[in-house]
């Protein structure tokens, strides 16, 4: 499956989570939940326009239109493979890790600036990606861009759902990383395109690389 501003919209991303449901591996948010929060977080918009900060797979595969965009550095948080996913990028066996953001630190990313006009309409597709299921918590932060300070969206891990992974071991998050799958594609695939962006914007992540090369151990451990 690919996951695109198209099949997001044709509701890949809903089908995929109802099976979910059916499995009892995860509590799928409504239309109504999904509509509710958005509404919420616009509610408590600041002055100026809409920013989307893109920490993990949002950086290479945005899947919403924008005008604009720039490099971004958010303080108080750092990006952490924090989430498990038994569907996406995982299986109820081998659940897959992604990313989120945590307290603490700074961060490198991507800033996107919406149309707007099609504020609505844009944002209707960035909760259906990463709002199906209330994992995080939509939030207001100030970025610093090269043009100076912006305020924008960006999606906190919830500390209080079951799938958080609180504090893992490097190396079991680079375990699960190198081996699972699911039906969006491979963890690993995930990690590796993360990781080229963050090189390709000059901007290194140390946490990243460290994984980068405990990966890399366990691929070659298991081709031997």
């Amino acid at each position: 499956m690919v996951l695109s501003r198209e099949s997001i919209k044709n509701g890949l991303v809903t089908d995929m989570l109802a099976e979910g449901e059916r499995l009892g591996l995860i509590e799928a948010w409504t239309d109504e939940q999904r509509l509710v929060s958005r509404r919420d977080t616009l509610a408590r918009r600041p002055d100026g326009p809409v920013w989307v900060f893109a920490y993990g797979s949002l950086i290479w595969n945005p899947a919403f239109h924008y005008e604009h965009s720039e490099h971004a550095r958010l303080f108080g948080y750092h990006r952490a493979f924090c989430l498990w996913t038994p569907l996406g990028r995982g299986t109820p066996d081998n659940p897959g890790l992604i990313l989120g953001l945590e307290r603490g630190g700074s961060c490198h990313g991507m800033a996107y600036r919406l149309h707007e006009d099609k504020v609505e309409e844009e944002l209707d597709v960035v909760w259906a990606r990463e709002m199906p299921t209330g994992s995080y918590q939509p939030t207001w932060v100030k970025l610093r861009t090269a043009d100076g300070p912006v305020n924008a969206i960006t999606f906190v891990i919830r500390q209080d759902q079951p799938r958080y992974a609180c504090k893992l071991p490097i190396e079991q998050v680079a375990q699960s990383i190198a081996t699972a799958a699911g039906k969006l594609g491979t963890c690993q695939e995930y990690f590796a395109n993360t990781h080229a962006a963050l090189h390709k914007m000059n901007v290194p992540d140390r946490y990243l690389d460290r994984l980068f090369h405990e990966v890399r151990k366990i691929q070659a451990g298991s081709a031997a």
